[in-house]
């Protein structure tokens, strides 16, 4: 094409390197280099400085020579270590947001007990892995600060995000890349921001495109009312609570907070399918000023959803100590949806043989049994403060994870109430939806009844059991270790026996329509009222009760094939596995 001779750096007679430039030409606003093609000496400069040249028009005339010492270098070439000016720049503007770099502010999370949002990050991916999105990005407060103030302020707009890999070194590249978001508290108390809504934004499209999931450390106090920049009146139009939402079912969602989170902070971290906060963790959906505003009082943060309650109420699944266990839960959690593990121990299977008290009433403590059935060190139990009745972990079976949900004896005798339920059909969904295989361990005279447990709405919740159990995408199986009575054990076998890929049970498994002694009572009450003598009365009693016994028993069950097998407990984890080896 035609060009402008910008510059010749050549003349007659010269010796030029193979690689030298000879002239500097312009077309289209863009600066064009000729270099020499071989080493030679410049007989003919056949144009000029500022003048023109066509296409195809020969420009200088080498004649070739074998070998020229000389080599000029171009000014363009720098040393390799050389920064530039517009480099320097760029790593000036990502040093604000360094935390050797802010001090104060690293000073503060110190005096809290609390790590920075890089520090957790940091401990969160596997080292060098991280790529950050919006490093650069700062508050939208340029109408009443200066750019260089919020630079210095307002770092990321006061959200670290990124993508890197979690646990690589279990399961090496494949399946370990996750979207990590931070708020910062430390710029603007964590506050959702104009630009860091749209960082959001950005991060969650990119989780939905690549399937990855998202870990979102929450703290923060909701949104924020001081960005200039942009005309908004209330910002409710904003996407970020939806994208987040959309991707509930499509990829884990794990939240993580410490300290203070409230508002639209706490309506992300609510999304989350697995919620780990620190004792030092306040939660809610409005902080002191939204609830002074509504004129409901004066409080102080540390009043509004501590950490105590919301995990007794289910809003937290792990309680942890501080923020290196809350890392460390995160990427134990993160560890069951990413593979198996070819290296495992397991505790002495034999001990199982006596988990279960001879003493049919005698309770006993099923985490200690989960414990010893997982391979040793791989038990996770989420959602432990609420809904006591029932137990519901992660663990892995020679390396593959599993589900587990166990009724526990030692509340209600095992029966089922309406947070038993809801928390056992959410983690049956979640199980599902990740394709993690799912253990029952039944020990349950059936759902709670009376007043008192109608009155928290047992009937849809108990109904939820059923409906999860029959939706479940997964294989899973039934093991009774004592009790299987009525409707109750049916929801533990995803709504009949026969559901499972197997249901088993213990030697010391019992069957039947509801609980022997309400059984007997209702049965045989007119028989029981012709006994005037109270003795006579509680003996026929105890005797109608043992031969339901009897005739419950697991290996009667067996014998009438309503139930699988009755099998030693040592052969329990070969029964799962046969199970899951297919999932």
């Amino acid at each position: 094409m035609g060009a402008l001779v910008v510059s010749v750096r050549t003349e007659l007679g010269q010796k030029v390197a193979a690689g030298q430039t000879l002239l500097i030409l312009e077309a289209m606003k863009m600066e064009h280099i000729v270099a020499a093609e071989r080493s030679g000496i410049v007989r003919q400069v056949l144009v000029r400085p500022d003048g023109m040249v066509a296409a195809g028009e020969t420009l200088v005339v080498l004649e070739a020579v074998d070998h020229v010492d000389a080599m000029v270098h171009d000014d363009d070439v720098a040393p390799l270590d050389e920064v530039r000016a517009d480099l320097a720049e760029v790593n000036e503007r990502h040093a604000f947001g360094l935390d050797e770099n802010r001090p104060d502010a690293v000073a503060k999370r110190r005096k809290t007990g609390q790590r920075t949002a890089r520090e957790n990050i940091a401990d969160l991916v596997d080292q060098g892995t991280l790529v950050e999105y919006g490093a650069l990005v700062i508050a939208a407060q340029r109408r009443r600060r200066s750019v260089d103030d919020l630079m210095k302020r307002t770092p990321a707009d006061g959200m670290v995000a990124g993508i890197g890999r979690v646990n690589g070194e279990l399961f090496g590249d494949v399946n370990t890349q996750c979207a990590v978001m931070s708020y910062d508290y430390t710029v603007l108390a964590g506050t959702q921001g104009t630009m860091n809504h749209l960082k959001k934004d950005r991060m969650f499209e990119l989780a939905e495109q690549r399937g990855l999931p998202v870990v979102l450390f929450s703290e923060g106090g909701g949104g924020r009312p001081g960005d200039t920049d942009h005309a908004i009146v209330a910002g409710l139009d904003c996407r970020a609570f939806q994208y987040f939402a959309e991707l509930s079912g499509k990829v884990p969602l794990v939240g993580v907070n410490s300290g203070r989170c409230f508002a639209g902070n706490a309506a992300l971290l609510g999304c989350c399918d697995v919620v780990i906060a620190t004792k030092a963790s306040n939660i809610g959906m409005g902080g002191p000023a939204m609830i002074e505003g509504g004129g409901l009082g004066v409080f102080a943060p540390e009043d509004i959803g501590p950490s105590a309650s919301q995990y007794r109420n289910g809003v937290i699944d792990l309680l942890v100590d501080d923020d290196v266990e809350a890392v460390a839960a995160a990427k134990k959690y993160l560890s069951f949806l990413q593979g198996d593990l070819s290296d495992w121990e397991c505790s002495d299977q034999r001990l199982l043989r006596s988990a279960i008290p001879e003493n049919r009433l005698r309770v006993y403590d099923v985490r200690s049994v989960i414990e010893t059935l997982v391979d040793a060190g791989s038990l996770l139990e989420l959602t432990g403060g609420f809904g006591t009745g029932m137990v519901t972990a992660l663990g892995r079976v020679e390396g593959r994870s599993v589900g587990i949900i166990a009724n526990n004896p030692t509340h209600l005798g095992g029966a089922i109430d309406g947070e038993a339920a809801d928390k056992a059909s959410t983690f049956m969904g979640l199980c599902s939806t990740f394709g993690i295989p799912l253990v029952f361990l039944c020990d349950t005279p059936g759902f709670m009844v009376g007043p008192e447990a109608e009155e928290t709405g047992l009937v849809k919740q108990a109904a939820k059991l059923f409906t999860a159990g029959a939706a479940l995408q997964v294989p899973f199986c039934t093991i009774v270790l004592r009790k299987g009575y009525g409707l109750g054990a049916q929801s533990m076998a995803g709504g009949s026996f026969k559901a499972p890929a197997f249901t088993i049970s213990w030697p010391t498994g019992e069957f039947g329509g509801m609980g022997l002694e309400g059984a007997v009572k209702l049965g045989f009450r007119k028989e029981l009222d012709a006994v005037a003598d109270p003795e006579a009365r509680e003996k026929m009693f105890q005797h109608m009760v043992e031969q339901l016994y009897e005739r419950g028993k697991a290996v009667n069950m067996a014998a009438h094939f309503e139930i699988d097998a009755v099998i030693d407990p040592v052969e329990t984890r070969r029964w799962i596995l046969s199970a899951i080896q297919s999932a």
